[in-house]
């Protein structure tokens, strides 16, 4: 199927008859997922939510889809000692999330791919997705943007880091006027930056950290210094053809097991 000729894939910029003949031509949408909070003097508060829409864009073109209109605030109480910060609670961004989409749903969105940019929206979007699946019968997948990011690109911009290069990056190919680098003076020590990262992000060994400046003391660390805009384009296309290849590939395996209900509905079915 040929990608539908919107003049955007961003839901608040098309009519309802544009968005009502693409629920039916191909009922995908696309949840960007992100944050407002402190990324240092040289990237906006808006870094994290711009990552999450400028990559869902790009990933709406290659599938056919529509990016909605997410709430910009995440969960961010770590960052809360810095005045930038604004937050929600997990409940509330879970509330919020689970509606908007199950809005979608009854206007006939069958597909959901929520596409986040800040670890602390992980907890809230893993029971809002299950929610959105149960309840609503749509069948969601959940991409961790920033961590393919950083399998991408974290052995050439020294990890994924608060502030560092990969979110300078992620923000000069949307928004270039709002990065500073010129105001990089000093960030806290990169080395403790990437250990304690390193310790919140293993599987087996999971801490409760409540202060980023447990991590950085300055509230960022890494090395944007490096990043262009020119590389910013070059990583969102990457980025986007990846994840658009993976989704597609995953959610053609979860119509081919119907939601993982499959095998349990032949073996219902062949019973006496």
């Amino acid at each position: 199927m040929s990608p539908s000729a919107l003049p955007s894939r961003y839901f608040w910029d098309l009519t309802q008859p544009e968005i009502a003949e693409q629920f039916k031509r191909h009922p995908l949408v696309i949840l960007p997922a992100g944050s407002v909070e402190q990324h240092g003097p040289h990237l906006p508060t808006g870094t994290d939510i711009f990552a999450a829409n400028v990559i869902s864009h790009a990933v709406a073109e290659r599938l056919d889809g529509l990016v909605l209109p997410a709430p910009a605030v995440g969960v961010t109480p770590m960052h809360m000692p810095f005045e930038s910060t604004i937050t929600l609670s997990p409940d509330t961004y879970m509330r919020v999330v689970s509606e908007i989409c199950a809005s979608t749903a009854q206007h006939g969105a069958r597909y959901l791919l929520i596409l986040n940019w800040h670890e602390g929206n992980i907890p809230s979007l893993a029971i809002a997705a299950e929610d959105l699946h149960r309840k609503h019968g749509m069948t969601v997948l959940t991409v961790q943007a920033c961590y393919v990011a950083a399998d991408m690109y974290g052995h050439e911009c020294n990890g994924l880091t608060h502030g560092g290069e990969i979110e300078a990056l992620a923000v000069l190919a949307y928004r270039p006027e709002l990065v500073h680098l010129d105001r990089v003076a000093y960030c806290s020590d990169q080395s403790h930056g990437l250990k304690m990262d390193k310790l919140r992000r293993t599987k087996s060994y999971q801490p409760v950290l409540t202060d980023i400046r447990c991590i950085a003391p300055t509230g960022w660390y890494g090395m944007p210094q490096k990043a262009t805009k020119e590389r910013g384009k070059a990583m969102l296309a990457a980025l986007a053809d990846a994840i658009a290849s993976e989704a597609r590939e995953i959610f053609g395996l979860l119509d081919d097991v119907l939601g993982g209900t499959a095998e349990v509905t032949e073996i219902r079915r062949a019973m006496p």
